[in-house]
């Protein structure tokens, strides 16, 4: 894995990193690393044998499609279809918000922007004083709960628009990661190109087979993330049931229930990003509160990691995000005891001297991302106390 050399960390840093996931007396119980699973960086995951998300080795014609999904999984495929996962990618034609908006305009000093409908095509565009820059846009990337960016493609590569929707500004705004600074030239205002592992990336997380047989190929790709994007190619499995080879079908696609608890939460982190994904990033400071993954095991909580505080633990990837805060308290009392009662061995957790209702919206505060225009669930765990620095 990258912590030992594969990229350019230092056995130093490495050693640190290490030191401050497993013993930080503050946040973490102390742990032995050399006999636990520890969390592993998303390249690393997709170089082990298996399925993983984003890995990309299926075989093209392995992938049977949703629909073939839902003709036995009925029950998830319709509760499945109004998660944003199912929505995180769409052609334009077919955004909510491109159609439901209108006409989408932004002016700074030095630029007019403009995404509006032609003909067939949804055309975004850029202009100074003198010239202007048009480009037909290929996907939207994104449901649009916090926002939706663009993806165009301009001289054979991909590019991402340095204007996206934000849900609560209801307009156009700058791109999180693009530089507030007034760009130098047109191409530059317009959007950023994306490398080509970066390219392969995003539509990795956004779509359902763009990569196959180890080629990126995002004409053949299905958008959003289908079921096939998580349990894998289908067909093997398709043809095994059909044929009554019960045991056999189960085995030919991934259960993710069947993972550990680390390895459970890297699975969705190999899109949410994983400790190791943001540890080998760098990324410090309010920024990385989007990345759940990374926040929940920094949490004194997680410990050595335990099955009840996965992903799947509080949420469920076939449904809706649920936004009763409410409803998580029996998540929370799976560990802690409500004040009062004794110990157990399944809640050793410490009771709140507080309350005993709505735990997430004291020890999960809502952390607000200038640049996002909206708050996140901080996923880190803890008692959050007014006026305390974030935690990184």
């Amino acid at each position: 894995m990258y912590f030992f050399g594969k990229r350019s960390f230092s056995a130093m840093f490495v050693v640190a990193a290490l030191a401050a996931y497993f013993f930080n007396s503050s946040e973490c119980v102390a742990q032995a690393p050399a006999v636990q699973p520890i969390p592993m960086a998303t390249e690393d995951r997709v170089q082990s044998q298996g399925w993983w998300p984003t890995k990309g080795s299926g075989p093209r014609e392995e992938f049977v499609g949703p629909a073939e999904c839902a003709k036995c999984h009925s029950t998830e495929a319709t509760s499945w279809a109004k998660t944003p996962m199912a929505h995180a990618s769409a052609e334009p034609k077919d955004s909510e918000i491109l159609r439901g908006q209108g006409d989408l305009t932004f002016h700074t000093a030095s630029f007019s922007y403009e995404i509006n409908q032609t003909g067939q095509e949804t055309v975004y565009s850029v202009s100074d004083a003198k010239n202007t820059i048009t480009q037909p846009l290929l996907w939207a990337f994104g449901l649009g709960h916090k926002g939706q960016t663009y993806i165009y493609q301009r001289n054979g590569a991909f590019y991402e628009s340095r204007l996206s929707f934000y849900k609560t500004l209801r307009r156009l705004d700058i791109t999180t990661g693009h530089l507030k600074e007034t760009p130098g030239d047109l191409d530059s205002a317009l959007g950023r190109r994306l490398g080509p592992e970066e390219a392969q990336r995003c539509f990795g997380c956004h779509t359902t087979a763009s990569t196959a047989n180890n080629h990126f190929n995002p004409d053949r790709l299905t958008p959003g993330v289908t079921c096939e994007a998580c349990h894998g190619p289908g067909a093997k499995h398709v043809t095994a049931m059909q044929a009554g080879k019960i045991e056999k079908g189960r085995q030919s696609v991934l259960n993710p229930r069947r993972l550990s608890a680390v390895a459970s939460v890297d699975f969705c982190g190999a899109c949410h990003r994983t400790w190791g994904d943001v540890i080998q990033a760098g990324i410090t400071g309010v920024a990385n509160v989007r990345f759940q993954p990374y926040r929940l095991e920094n949490s004194r909580c997680w410990g050595r990691g335990d099955a009840r505080l996965t992903c799947i633990a509080c949420h469920n990837p076939h449904a809706p995000l649920v936004s009763d805060t409410a409803a998580y308290d029996g998540k929370c009392l799976a560990c802690h005891r409500i004040a009062g009662a004794n110990a157990t061995r399944e809640k050793s957790g410490k009771p709140c001297p507080v309350g005993r209702e709505n735990c997430v919206t004291c020890h999960m505060p809502q952390i607000d991302m200038p640049s996002m225009h909206a708050p996140f669930t901080d996923h880190r765990i803890r008692i959050a106390r007014p006026g305390d620095p974030y935690p990184n």
